[in-house]
């Protein structure tokens, strides 16, 4: 095998190649479109095309595709391939400028939310310069943002990058005013945590509901799960060793940076955290970090499932989004300093996140909404759906002295004044972590815990760009219009700290007490999807994001009617598969159990009329009771999903599928995982907890 330096990038078009092979006017020119958002112009983007193209075809490629993120979830790819013809009959191999620059997918096909009709297909892939191109699969496939023809954002990438276009606008600004004029662009940075399972594939493929949906829709408790805390970091199992060992040699020959694996706390779930990358590039990487651990898996002969709580009673997955700022210079924003000026400037843009998570915790719980998260939040792996922040207790008491003036024990006997006389320093782990918060301050970074494994990125960081530059702007407009800088600034923070403090909750945000609390302090607790969703096109929210140019209104309502649609279409899918697996495996299987025991009831009255037949004859009792339960509620259900389609309006469909359609599947497998419980197993027809949780 190579060593990890040379395969690591391999397949990247990445910085070193693009100065090695191209002419010193392009490279110049493209890292200028790069780093600045220039247009690049024609004949520069001809140059890059072809060097591009001999560079992968080099590395066995034969065709190129436009890789895009529509609002699907998942990434979407159309491949043409290099071939031209040739005089003689034959062929040579060809790429342009133009080709590189933009396509032209089928917008009519993907979801739009009403952006878009049937009949109106055009829509167009444009080359994103800011991320690498990579091979995957014999494929140059080439980063894009996907819009349609009246240039509405019809992806999750389009509005990632405004939203960063939007945070550095603003973050410049509030560097200026501390005199800092070296920055030329403010980033934000991202390193997502995946958690993930695997299971055999031969006891997936004997399961519909993983087939289906992705999660078990049956499935009693087996013996043994996670009480013990004995798969937590401990020694990985062969055959998954073997795959993270592929895994990762995969996701470093695209230049990603996967740094950490080990085993999670639930049996046979596993977690992988890469190295920080600027927002847009983690973004990319984390789909595709996605969609290679399923292909790794399947060469294993094992299933990797995202779903976010694919097994009851047992740890779902998530995605920690541990975000932050960077400039350009190599300054963490988010990192308190020595000096004054540099405790004052981390102090604003720390105040900046608190207030902007106060303002627009709607939209944060928005961002994380879906049918698969609502099973895993406020669960004992995952916050619950109430957004609050974690400081830690040394941050929290300065953050107290700054509002009261009184005494920080962490400053001795100096005089707290932002700016003038010294703050302490604060190291990095001034406390430690909560793994029950939502919002975590980790020393230099905040990690956004409530994240579901399956989804992207790209709608959460959206989210806290915005709101996080929404914030920035209102500072900043203040402070450039002050006397005095260092006591407005005195001002400002002291007023942020005292009118958002509320969000910020150091405690056990599982306990029942932190639920009261928040409830008085004003917080929003939005349980599910069908709660959270009418927050995102509230009227503040809208002004925001159209303020920034992240989305116009239509693209929000766009996105709104998506993600109600999507709730309906899970849940549906669900229902339909509970309904096969019931009538076509479950009670069959049950009934031929029941006609066993009166057979053997049977038997034993023939051999000997007093024998006692009481276990036989109360088993036939309690599952013929529970197959009659689950017969009904089966027939209830079929009625419920007919009613549902007569629901024209959306939300009012989403909301009726979660409290009828919904609350049907769970009485449903409630009966069917207790008639698991008592049937042999010889009869039951799926692979069991026990079997895909400890059986790899």
């Amino acid at each position: 095998m190579s060593s990890v330096t040379e395969i690591f990038g391999s397949m990247v078009f990445n910085d070193s190649v693009m100065k090695e092979r191209l002419p010193k006017e392009a490279y110049r020119a493209l890292k200028k479109t790069m780093s600045e958002g220039r247009h690049l112009d024609p004949h520069i983007a001809g140059v890059v095309a072809n060097e591009m193209k001999n560079w992968a075809i080099e590395k066995g490629a034969t065709h190129f595709t436009h890789w895009f993120q529509p609002m699907t979830g998942v990434t979407a790819e159309k491949h043409d391939s290099f071939i031209s013809p040739g005089i003689d009959g034959g062929v040579i191999m060809e790429f342009s400028g133009k080709e590189l620059i933009k396509g032209e997918p089928d917008a009519s096909s993907f979801p739009s939310g009403g952006l878009r009709a049937t009949f109106e297909a055009r829509g167009y892939t444009a080359w994103d310069p800011t991320s690498y191109a990579f091979i995957k699969d014999g494929t140059l496939c080439i980063p894009t943002a996907f819009c349609s023809y009246g240039g509405e954002a019809l992806d999750k990438k389009t509005p990632l990058l405004r939203s960063m276009q939007a945070i550095n606008k603003q973050a410049i600004r509030i560097l200026r005013l501390f005199g800092n004029t070296e920055v030329g662009r403010v980033n934000t940075t991202v390193g997502p945590e995946q958690e993930y399972f695997l299971i055999d594939r031969g006891l997936y493929e004997q399961r519909k509901d993983l087939i289906y949906t992705r999660r078990t829709l049956f499935g009693a408790r087996p013996p043994k799960g996670q009480e013990l805390e004995d798969h937590y970091f401990g020694v990985i199992r062969l055959r998954v060793s073997a795959f993270m060992k592929e895994l990762d040699e995969e996701l470093w020959k695209l230049g990603i940076l996967a740094k950490t694996k080990h085993n999670e706390v639930a049996p046979a779930q596993h977690e992988l955290a890469p190295i920080f990358s600027t927002t847009n590039i983690a973004a990319d990487h984390n789909q595709l970090t996605m969609e290679i651990m399923k292909k790794v898996a399947k060469k294993h002969d094992l299933v990797c499932i995202l779903q976010e709580k694919p097994f009851a009673g047992v740890n779902g997955s998530g995605k920690h989004n541990n975000w932050s700022m960077s400039t350009d210079t190599g300054l963490n924003l988010l990192e308190p300093g020595d000096s004054p000026q540099e405790n004052a400037q981390f102090l604003l843009f720390l105040c900046a996140v608190i207030q902007a998570v106060d303002d627009y915790q709607d939209l944060l719980r928005v961002s994380v909404a879906s049918a698969g998260n609502d099973h895993r939040l406020g669960a004992n792996e995952a916050p619950p759906a109430i957004i609050s922040m974690f400081l830690g207790d040394e941050l929290t008491s300065v953050l107290h002295a700054i509002e009261t003036g009184e005494q920080c024990d962490s400053v001795g006997k100096t005089e707290m004044r932002i700016g003038v006389h010294v703050l302490p320093s604060l190291p990095k782990d001034t406390t430690d972590r909560n793994r029950t918060s939502p919002f975590a301050f980790t020393g230099n970074k905040f990690e956004f815990r409530m994240l579901g494994s399956a989804a992207s990125i790209s709608g959460p960081n959206t989210v806290l760009n915005t709101i996080v530059a929404e914030t920035l702007s209102q500072f900043a407009d203040e402070l450039e219009k002050a006397n005095d800088f260092t006591s407005s600034l005195n001002i400002l923070i002291r007023r942020v700290i005292r009118e958002h403090k509320r969000i910020i909750f150091n405690g056990n945000n599982y306990s029942d007490e932190w639920v009261t609390e928040a409830a008085r302090r004003g917080l929003l607790n939005l349980k599910s999807t069908v709660d959270a969703l009418p927050y995102f096109i509230a009227d503040k929210n809208i002004n925001l994001f159209v303020k920034h140019k992240v989305f116009t209104k239509e693209e929000m309502y766009s996105r709104y009617e998506i993600q109600l649609e999507n709730y309906q279409k899970v849940l549906h899918i669900e229902a339909l598969t509970m309904l096969d697996m019931v009538r076509k495996d479950i009670l069959p299987a049950v009934e031929g159990y029941i006609h066993e025991l009166c057979d053997t009831a049977l038997s034993k009255k023939a051999m000997a009329p007093q024998a006692a037949c009481q276990v036989e004859q109360e088993l036939v009792t309690r599952l013929s009771a529970l197959c009659a339960c689950v017969y009904s509620k089966a027939d209830e259900l079929d009625k419920a999903l007919i009613q549902a389609k007569s629901r024209e309006n959306t939300l009012e469909c989403a909301v009726y599928y979660h409290h009828t359609v919904f609350a049907l599947m769970q009485e449903i497998r409630a009966a069917a995982d207790e008639m698991e419980i008592h049937t042999a197993e010889k009869y039951w027809p799926f692979p069991t907890y026990g079997d895909l949780l400890f059986r790899i």
